[in-house]
């Protein structure tokens, strides 16, 4: 895939100038600033040198965005592995991926600090959100292992004194109900504040089985947050965060490849019972001017039970099943200040892991059941810098050339054990620096070059033998030239960056002799090149336009599978396109009218690229329409308009295809105190 010269970068700030003098003043809405923490400081979107999409949270719940997947289907370099089971969805970031049978992640996801690095678990239903966050590119500086490729930052509503209610209610395809609220209220003016948010959605499947007359994959979802807020002072602010997310499904969407479509013959019984639950005590506290502490104390568990039939007849001869426990304490302590111009963070982390791992995996011969034990630690220590250079003339006050630099030094120590077995136990210690130089052409607009490394962590083949037992950590050592900023007096805000990122002893999906065993090995390495560009612009009275794209070209540089070689394959699961486009009217009298195409590349399932195991490339139509009248909004939505199947097959090895889902029409009421 060519890559766009990057000398292209360069002509951005002469056509932004000349975009500029055209523009008008004008009493139309602009476009409102954002503020970030992508560095775990506020910072506006401007000047971040890193590619970072943020979604306004209000904005979500009005779109009906329930869940990180239509987070994912707006940003660039950003997918999701289809996986056919809710709360398990691996995602894939700039040609990154991570199979969920390393219980790790190349992407990390992180809510009000609390960090799942697994692609168990790796899932959100967006309640109560201020913010979504998306960096792309190594993180791994300041947000540690498993964050080698991004990390998706949730920032939840903080309650106040001002109150806050929303609730929303859709009636849909196939059955669906689902009710959401959100409200908080001061209990103590200016002293004691509670917020509560919750939902619960059902909807019926859409697989018939043939053996039950029943349909297989009904879904069914519960889950809410807590906070409660206290600011004993003007120095001081602490949060207690409770968070819990339950499933209680059918089956996976998964049928026989081959098979006639969204149809089964299973006579065993599947469903999917995970739980996802947190606690974490944020405390701020000002010791001085410019001067701040903050600890964040966690603790984040995900139950993963399941039952799955995998040859899907009538008699119980193949099937799996888990029973996975994952559990993990943490404390962040960090500091941020200034010196002189310069502002800094710097702090420790540390954290305990607690995993218990039950697998079951009936054939027509055996019922075969493993079960271990993960454990591990971490401690890392971080700092990072933003240095301005020079200054512009104090009209503009923002540095004109500035550095930002960091480092990150981390241990980690893991130990496995089989139920009835000999512990074993590896450790690694790992530096995680990053160095970016910012040009500041103007107040809202910067040109940024950066060098980053990250790092995924070793471990343990859970379910191989011995003599595949360990794996070693991943590298990636990335480069990156952006621009972004806004124009035509802050109605338009765009943002692209071209990328390269190596990758060494890559952790690769690899199978065993015995049916059904695979585990992870470092035989591999890859680059990963490309471009990501976005556009949000508000044009005329009324209408706006949000696109993005992103082009990726990630191949295997060397990776030898027993006989096999595939060196210049793609890396299964990773597109060489995404994107979308979106169109929105709203009329001066109420109504409103919305339009979006989302859409990625083909892939491939396996890393020999075997022509019949892909999902191809496709497109999906989403429409909406409404009105709204003073606090209340009607909404009818109709999501893949078109209905348009884009099913993976051949997962895993050629049996199984996971089904997209169907056409879904509904309405949604909704009201906002």
């Amino acid at each position: 895939m060519p890559i766009p010269p990057l000398r292209a970068i360069g002509v951005l700030p002469m056509l932004a100038t000349a975009l500029s003098a055209l523009a008008q003043q004008t009493q139309e809405p602009m476009l409102p600033a954002v503020t970030v923490t992508a560095n775990k400081q506020a910072q506006a979107l401007e000047r971040v040198p890193a590619s970072v999409t943020v979604f306004d949270g209000e904005q979500l719940e009005v779109d009906g965005v329930r869940g990180l997947e239509g987070v994912a289907a707006m940003t660039p370099g950003f997918v999701f592995q289809t996986f056919g089971q809710s709360g398990a969805q691996p995602p894939v970031m700039r040609g990154l991926s991570a199979n969920v049978t390393s219980f790790s992640s190349s992407t990390a996801l992180v809510v009000d600090g609390v960090a799942t690095l697994r692609g168990l678990g790796f899932d959100d239903a967006l309640l109560g959100v201020e913010r979504v966050e998306v960096l792309r590119g190594p993180q791994s500086t300041l947000y540690g292992r498993n964050a080698e490729a991004g990390v998706v930052n949730i920032v939840t509503r903080r309650p106040g004194n001002e109150p806050y209610a929303a609730v929303s209610l859709d009636l849909g395809s196939r059955n669906k109900q689902a009710l959401r609220f959100d409200a908080s209220r001061a209990l103590v003016d200016n002293t004691l504040f509670l917020g509560v948010a919750g939902e619960f959605a059902r909807q019926d499947g859409f697989i018939d089985n043939t053996t039950t007359g029943r349909k297989e994959d009904d879904r069914q979802r519960k889950g809410g947050r807590v906070a409660l807020r206290w600011t004993p002072s003007a120095r001081t602010d602490a949060t207690l965060r409770l968070n819990q997310r339950e499933h209680d499904d059918g089956g996976s969407l998964w049928g026989p490849t081959g098979g006639p479509r969204e149809t089964v013959r299973s006579g065993t019984e599947s469903w999917n019972r995970s739980k996802a639950r947190s606690a974490s005590l944020d405390v701020s506290h000002e010791l001085a001017d410019d001067l701040r502490l903050r600890s964040i104390t966690a603790r984040n568990e995900y139950f993963d039970r399941i039952l799955q039939d995998t040859d899907f007849q009538p008699a119980d001869l193949v099937h799996l099943g888990r029973d996975y426990h994952f559990k993990t304490v943490s404390q962040e302590l960090r500091l941020e200040g200034k010196a002189g111009e310069a502002r800094w963070v710097a702090g420790v982390y540390l954290d305990r892991e607690d995993n218990a791992l039950n697998f079951e995996q009936k054939t027509p011969f055996a019922l075969a059941r493993t079960r271990s034990t993960q454990q591990g630690n971490s401690t890392a220590a971080f700092t990072h810098w933003d240095v301005p250079l020079t200054v512009l003339g104090s009209a503009f006050g923002s540095a004109l050339w500035s550095i930002q630099a960091g480092l990150r030094v981390e241990r980690d120590e893991m130990r496995f054990a089989l139920a009835g077995g000999s512990e074993q136990s590896r450790s690694w210690t790992h530096a995680s620096p990053k160095l970016a130089l910012q040009y500041q052409w103007q107040p809202a607009a910067q040109l940024y070059a950066s060098v980053s490394d990250g790092f995924r962590a070793g471990g343990f083949n859970t379910f191989a033998p011995e003599t595949h037992r360990r794996y070693e950590p991943e590298k990636v050592r990335a480069f990156e030239l952006g621009a972004k900023g806004h124009l035509l007096n802050r109605r338009l805000r765009y943002s692209a960056a071209v990328y390269r990122m190596d990758i060494d002893d890559m952790q690769v999906q690899q199978m065993g002799s015995a049916a059904g065993q695979v585990f992870m090995t470092n035989a591999a390495s890859a680059r990963s090149t490309g471009a990501e560009a976005e556009l949000r612009w508000l044009i005329g009275t009324g209408w706006q336009v949000q696109t993005g794209f992103g082009l990726n070209h990630t191949r295997f540089r060397e990776f030898r599978d027993g006989a096999n070689d595939h060196t210049g394959k793609r890396n299964p699961f990773a597109p060489d396109i995404n994107g979308h486009l979106g169109v929105r009217y709203d009329a001066p009298t109420g109504w409103f009218a919305q339009a979006q195409a989302v859409g990625a590349g083909k892939v491939y399932v396996d890393a020999a690229n075997t022509a019949a195991n892909k999902r191809s490339g496709y497109a999906v139509i989403n429409l909406s329409a409404g009105y709204a009248w003073g606090r209340t909004e009607l909404t009818a939505y109709v999501n893949n308009a078109a209905n348009k199947h884009y099913d993976v097959i051949g997962f895993p090895a050629s049996t199984i295809t996971i089904y997209s889902p169907p056409r879904e029409a509904g309405l949604r009421l909704s009201f906002r105190l």
